[in-house]
């Protein structure tokens, strides 16, 4: 076999031994959302702008056990969704937690993302979560998915990042050369890894970024493997992430979780620095970012196929020509107190909590705003929360 055959049926190897994710299996709906898996949230969030359509095709690439392959069918009633990964193991899972939770309008396939033209059509949303970083060649990779996005399609992709996880590193490193040629015995690396956990004195660096961070999910074999045992994993900073992102030939739309990315998170008691930061470009910036905050331990972020028309509502005439919906990923409503699409908890004043209400998707903001005292500048802020859609008039 090629290097990157042996790779693979390495990662393989371990997935049919410990399936993963190792999270239950259901006899209903999963509970809650994840907003990013969620065409209308995750389309209003890169554009600006509710979808046109919803009746789209969603690709799991890398679905492992399915537990975003389920979420995805949920979360989208009107899609058809496939899912694929190299484990056989892990698609078994797969295919008996759909098939329990109802999650109907799925098919797997036993495919490698290098192999993903083999799968007929394109596919407007596309979801591939933890799964670059474990393949031999994470460029070719993302390159074949890239081909397989349709035009205005999205890409939500999550991968490691190196300054977070180098706790980690280590102690896959010291896994590795304790196991000597039981390497590749994943069962065996597991045991070996938590006899040193178990060994190390409590004021030991790993063990305790260990004990601040994972031990509780840990607990599971299935994810101390993933973590510690497994056989290919690259990790990236800002500047190795970008070459990835400019290999895959897609516009770079933003990350997911922008609230990490705010500077005056870390800088707001030195107002020049962050002046002085508006000089830097958007990567220098992130690079900044990292640097000053090496807790990050991914990167998770969204890539388009042109053409995906970013919607403008600086001018007031017309936003108020919008039609406005409330976001489907929000928890707790219809209260003012509300947990958002991130599950961070808001607190809306009366006239907010009013103009909400009105939201049916079929009066404008205009129309709104003739019976409820709010300003243009509140409605954006509820845009810039994700509590609303805006489809254009």
């Amino acid at each position: 076999m090629s290097d990157s055959q042996t790779v693979s049926a390495a990662v393989a190897k371990l997935y049919n031994t410990y399936p993963f994710p190792p999270d239950p299996l259901l006899d209903e709906p999963p509970p809650g959302y994840n907003w990013r898996w969620n065409w209308l949230a995750a389309h209003s969030f890169c554009t600006g702008q509710k979808p046109q359509k919803q009746d789209i095709r969603i690709l799991d690439a890398g679905c492992g056990t399915g537990v975003g392959t389920e979420y995805l069918v949920h979360l989208n009633p009107q899609a058809t969704v496939v899912g694929i990964d190299l484990s056989a193991g892990a698609l078994a899972v797969a295919k008996e937690r759909c098939q329990r939770s109802g999650a109907d309008r799925v098919e797997f396939h036993h495919l490698s993302l290098f192999d993903v033209e083999q799968l007929p059509g394109e596919f407007d949303l596309i979801n591939c979560v933890g799964v670059l970083h474990h393949t031999p060649d994470p460029v070719r990779g993302i390159q074949a998915l890239a081909k397989k996005l349709a035009p205005g399609g999205l890409m939500h992709i999550f991968v490691y990042g190196e300054l977070g996880r180098w706790e980690i590193q280590l102690m896959q490193k010291a896994i590795a050369l304790l196991q000597g040629d039981k390497k590749g015995d994943y069962r065996d690396g597991v045991q070996v890894g938590r006899q040193i956990f178990a060994s190390l004195p409590e004021n030991n660096r790993i063990v305790k970024y260990e004990k601040q961070r994972w031990s509780l999910e840990n607990q599971r074999d299935e994810c101390f493997a993933d973590m510690y045992v497994h056989p290919q994993e690259i990790d990236y900073n800002v500047e190795t992430l970008f070459e990835l992102i400019d290999a895959s030939g897609l516009e770079f739309i933003g990350f997911s979780n922008p609230g990490f990315w705010d500077l005056e998170r870390l800088l707001s008691k030195a107002p020049e620095l962050v002046e002085r930061a508006q000089n830097l470009s958007d990567r220098q910036r992130y690079r900044l970012i990292e640097l000053l905050d090496p807790e990050v331990t991914h990167y998770e972020f969204f890539l388009g196929r042109p053409p995906l028309l970013q919607t403008d509502w600086s001018a007031d005439q017309v936003l108020l020509m919008a039609i406005p919906e409330l976001n489907p990923c929000m928890d707790g409503w219809p209260s003012q107190c509300i947990f958002n699409h991130d599950y961070q908890i808001v607190k809306l004043s009366p006239e907010e909590f009013e103009f909400l209400q009105t939201c049916n998707g079929k009066l404008t903001v205009a129309e709104i705003l003739a019976d409820v005292q709010l300003g243009l500048n509140e409605v954006r802020s509820l845009c810039k929360q994700q509590l609303l859609m805006l489809t254009p008039a």
